[in-house]
């Protein structure tokens, strides 16, 4: 992939990861160009955001379609007429199937309000709760056929406090959600981080910095930092 690389977000909902994409696809040197959202619901409201901010907003419902591969099909199908190298999934609340995953194989990032490999499915912050942890977090990685188990590209974590509830650590979650995701779309687009057989493997002089598990930078056009 050359140049700025043409990204489809997909989204069920409200689309706040979606908007944190956008928001960073317009800082100078950000290697991924955000140029479609698509949603499973005609009623979605990223659809709105998307169209305010003038970019393609398209709704392929898939009430309308007899099964999850039929759906699928249509969605390849606009994804490739449109041009689109890689795909952000943000709260699309459908699960895809091996067909559609392997087509997109290296292609397909996903966000995920823990840190895998803990707590897989829904109710994450409710898990973490209940099993005590200290530490809590979101994760984006390559999505695979097995579900919440893709090659990891970054994590960040908040510490869970004593009287935390669902939704105060969800609240604190989601607001490292919105910086992880954009750091870990431009690892992807700029080619420093790339999905090899299973693992991913990140441009060499790369180091871990911090909280997050892949090298952030201030600035997109940045050259990488370096380790030692």
């Amino acid at each position: 992939m050359t140049g700025r690389i043409r990204t489809a977000v997909l989204v069920s909902g409200r689309g706040s990861n979606m908007m944190s994409l956008i928001e960073a696809s317009r800082r100078p040197g950000y290697p991924a160009d955000i140029v479609l959202v698509a949603s499973n619901r005609p009623d979605a409201g990223g659809l709105q955001h998307a169209r305010a901010e003038g970019i393609e907003a398209i709704a392929i419902d898939h009430r309308a379609h007899p099964d999850r591969e039929s759906f699928e099909r249509a969605l390849d199908e606009a994804l490739n007429a449109r041009g689109i190298e890689l795909v952000c999934l943000a709260g699309f609340m459908r699960v895809l199937t091996s067909w559609f995953v392997t087509r997109w194989a290296g292609r397909l990032l996903n966000i995920h309000p823990s840190l895998l490999p803990l707590f897989r499915g829904i109710h994450t912050h409710r898990q973490a709760l209940e099993a005590g942890v200290l530490l809590h977090g979101c994760t984006v990685h390559f999505v695979i056929p097995e579900l919440d188990a893709g090659p990891i590209i970054a994590q960040a974590c908040v510490p869970v406090i004593s009287d935390d509830t669902e939704e105060s650590l969800a609240a604190r979650v989601l607001a490292r959600e919105h910086r992880l995701y954009p750091t870990a779309l431009a690892l992807v687009a700029s080619g420093r981080a790339r999905l090899v057989e299973d693992r991913v493997k990140f441009e060499s002089g790369w180091s871990c910095e911090g909280e997050i598990a892949s090298p952030p930078f201030d600035s997109w056009s940045e050259t990488p930092s370096t380790s030692g």
